[in-house]
């Protein structure tokens, strides 16, 4: 009778053979052993709410505008929703989310009366520049002084995203309608709907042929932004479809509220905003693909003036406070350091260079780019 080859081996070395086997497997399979290679798996949402102050993120509604009647209608309704006598319980009325439970997984960066601070490094502290700054990791004030409809001469990370990994999965969703020319669509291939563009994802899911219709039958207060909702809503629509790795979303409404002067409306739209990436999160946690995989950006392009207190309603350079920013960041390889105190400051020229970090692309060291977070 012939053997195979290792049959005359002892018991003993047959058993440590086994185990060796087994080593070598769990070694290979195992969740650690993947976790090594966590770049290859790893998702970002990066997030903008437009020109919200950190005034009201750190402290909740403020007490000289909330009851001012110039910019609140109704002060007493007002009140009754947003008021309570601190700021940290104001601002726990106002985002919810990010003061329950963000604030006990991650981080948030920019309560200047903490000593924590974010700023702008662009000089024009307003938005086409401010978003520049967010998506390349470079200010640039030679070619960007205004917001005019001009394709961005710069690669935003998107798009060198786009050019390194499947088009597919990145995508941006904005509800001002520069955004096409901040991100350079035509040049890029970065999927980009903004403004008051219909999906031209086709074929169209059924939600998407609604939202389309929708958009059209519901008017914006404003001629440039849509209103959120449909930002929100085209957005998941194409997370559910393509399930993309890196994808932007800009909330618009704070901002326009605030050009207004309807600081009730600018409340409700940071209380509704909050609630927005609420879902974005408990969509990602119950999604097999992202759950565990999804590092989660926010921040805002410009910051406000607080006086004189009109000031609020405006950003630019001759407006005081318009570059003090924040950054709010958890999920994924996010620190549990909850709000930020007495750290060295930050700026936003530094969340490209973390998205690329995160992501695996090749970081850009000339001058004037930032350095990833370390988070």
């Amino acid at each position: 009778m012939h053997h195979q080859p290792g049959t005359h081996r002892s018991k003993v070395e047959r058993v440590t053979l086994k185990a060796m086997v087994l080593m070598s497997y769990f070694l290979l399979f195992s969740p650690q052993a993947f976790s090594q290679n966590s770049s290859v798996d790893q998702k970002v949402f990066l997030i903008t709410l437009d020109g919200l102050r950190w005034q009201e993120l750190f402290t909740g509604a403020d007490k000289d505008l909330i009851q001012n009647k110039k910019y609140v209608k109704k002060p007493e309704a007002l009140n009754k929703a947003y008021w309570s006598a601190t700021p940290r319980e104001r601002r726990s009325v106002l985002m919810p989310f990010i003061w329950e439970e963000v604030v006990k997984m991650g981080q948030i960066h920019g309560n200047r009366k903490l000593n924590s601070k974010v700023n702008l490094t662009n000089g024009m502290w307003f938005s086409y520049p401010g978003y520049n700054e967010i998506l390349t990791g470079r200010a640039d004030d030679i070619n960007i002084d205004s917001n005019d409809k001009n394709p961005n001469k710069n690669v935003t990370v998107l798009e060198q995203y786009a050019q390194k990994y499947n088009k597919r999965k990145v995508a941006a969703f904005g509800s001002w309608d520069v955004f096409d020319f901040i991100i350079n669509e035509a040049r890029s291939g970065v999927y980009t709907n903004c403004g008051f563009e219909p999906s031209t994802d086709f074929p169209l899911t059924p939600q998407e042929e609604l939202l389309n219709q929708l958009q059209e039958q519901i008017p914006s207060p404003w001629g440039s932004v849509r209103l959120d909702g449909f930002t929100h809503q085209y957005a998941k629509a194409y997370i559910e479809k393509h399930q993309p790795d890196l994808i932007y979303i800009s909330y618009g409404e704070t901002d326009d509220f605030a050009h207004n002067g309807d600081y009730a409306s600018y409340l409700k739209s940071t209380h509704n905003t909050d609630a927005l990436i609420k879902d974005l999160w408990e969509y990602v946690q119950g999604s097999e693909y992202y759950r565990g995989k999804t590092t989660f950006i926010i921040t805002t392009d410009h910051g406000r003036g607080t006086a004189p207190l009109d000031s609020w309603r405006s950003h630019g350079t001759d407006v005081k406070g318009s570059d003090q920013t924040w950054i709010i960041a958890f999920g994924k390889g996010i620190a549990n350091a909850g709000e930020i105190s007495n750290q060295a400051p930050l700026f936003n020229n530094q969340i490209a260079p973390t998205v690329r970090e995160l992501t695996g692309l090749e970081q850009i060291n000339t001058q004037g780019y930032g350095t990833p977070i370390k988070f």
